[in-house]
């Protein structure tokens, strides 16, 4: 094979984003030969083949990879049957709306190891963040004590939940604001310091918008070095802000407004502190800022990355194995366990508990979706986080 035929599950707002770039040639070695979609009309994706049934897309023949961008629950159901079917796949974030289901996803793959399994998180591909795992990895922040992430710029009018009878429900999501808003944000958080040991989560259910999922979180994390943390987020507040800061021994990495900083301590500060003769001194200080471009088509990116995986396997490492994708699932799932229970988790979670909870909510759940047409948005806007 010298070129990866690519088929599409789910034309909503990304995967027509994702037909956009892939029709317009911006991925080597790859075709986009067929879309699929129950209910948008597919009639200008002609002369594409066209299905209703993403099981019978995949088990056509007529693709070798596809991408699953339909609503959360269908992911782990269509993930599971191109692997099975031996149809490589690239599976839209979340790659399951429930850790259980992640690990269902996550077997079948075990099982059917020559399949390539990839996860949709572009951010890995952001040079701001590839430069922060540069300073952490190579031990320039010192030892992290303390994450910090406000991440409250993810406003959604009630127009935006009304647009689809899935959004906002436990039925159609599983989950609402960190399952579909902040997922890339908590792949970044966990793929650059870890996944925390214990978290509390302090979610709002409804409380900016007419939707029985969370809308408002905040949540405490503490990793197992004693780092400790704080995730907040929120698709109700205006103006919103997007702060994400990294404290280490050796200093302080801010990022936010498109502006990525470190104030760099001269010493580390816990050496420092036992060597002072003085009590109110503090290290001398560096600020530097570090200067990033955007990457330019990460989808895209991402996408080149996982044909040349299927195209060259023993040469091209994926930036996003699909396993990986159960972390941020976790973190997601655990914030909104927490709140519920009213009590702080350990991690890993008991997925089964979080799954039986879920069940219940989804068979409680008295919600009355109004589906309405929206104008459609320039949604790519929200891509960088």
């Amino acid at each position: 094979m010298d070129k990866v035929r690519m088929g599409i599950i789910g034309m909503g707002n990304i995967g027509k984003y994702h037909a956009d770039y892939l029709g317009n040639k911006k991925v080597n070695r790859c075709e986009l030969v067929a879309v699929c979609d129950p209910v948008a009309p597919l009639e200008s994706y002609k002369p594409l083949k066209t299905f209703t049934d993403g099981e019978a897309l995949i088990k056509s023949g007529a693709v070798d990879a596809v991408i699953i961008a339909t609503p959360h629950f269908q992911h782990t159901t269509l993930g599971i049957a191109a692997l099975n079917a031996g149809v490589h796949v690239m599976v839209e974030k979340p790659i399951s709306s429930h850790k259980a289901d992640a690990g269902r996803l996550i077997a079948a793959h075990a099982r059917n190891p020559n399949v390539i399994f990839a996860g949709m998180f572009q951010l890995r591909t952001e040079p701001r963040y590839l430069k922060i795992q540069q300073l952490i990895q190579n031990g320039e922040l010192g030892e992290i004590v303390r994450i910090n992430w406000i991440n409250t710029d993810w406003y959604r009018t009630e127009a935006y939940y009304a647009s689809g009878g899935w959004r906002a429900t436990w039925k159609g999501e599983g989950g609402g604001l960190l399952l579909n808003q902040c997922l890339h944000n908590l792949d970044v958080m966990q793929w650059l310091v870890g996944m925390p040991k214990r978290v509390r989560g302090f979610c709002q259910f409804g409380r900016f918008h007419q939707i029985e999922v969370e809308d408002n979180v905040t949540a405490c994390l503490e990793w197992a070095n004693g780092a400790t943390g704080v995730f907040a987020s929120s698709t109700g507040e205006a103006p919103g802000t997007n702060r994400f800061e990294i404290v280490g021994t050796m200093g302080k990495l801010v990022m936010e407004n498109n502006r990525l900083t470190f104030t760099r301590n001269e010493a580390d500060m816990l050496k420092f502190s036992q060597a002072a003769k003085q009590g109110f001194v503090k290290p001398d200080v560096w600020n530097i800022e570090i200067p990033f471009e955007n990457a330019v088509g990460p989808h895209a990116i991402m996408v080149q990355n996982f044909v040349n995986a299927i195209l060259d396997p023993a040469s091209a490492g994926l930036i996003a194995p699909g396993e990986d994708g159960i972390h941020s699932v976790e973190l997601a799932n655990v914030m909104v366990y927490s709140s519920l229970i009213g009590e702080t988790v350990e991690l890993p979670m008991d997925g089964a508990a979080w799954e039986k909870k879920l069940n219940q909510l989804i068979a409680e759940s008295k919600i009355e979706k109004k589906v309405m047409k929206v104008e459609t948005a320039d949604f790519v806007a929200s891509f960088r986080r």
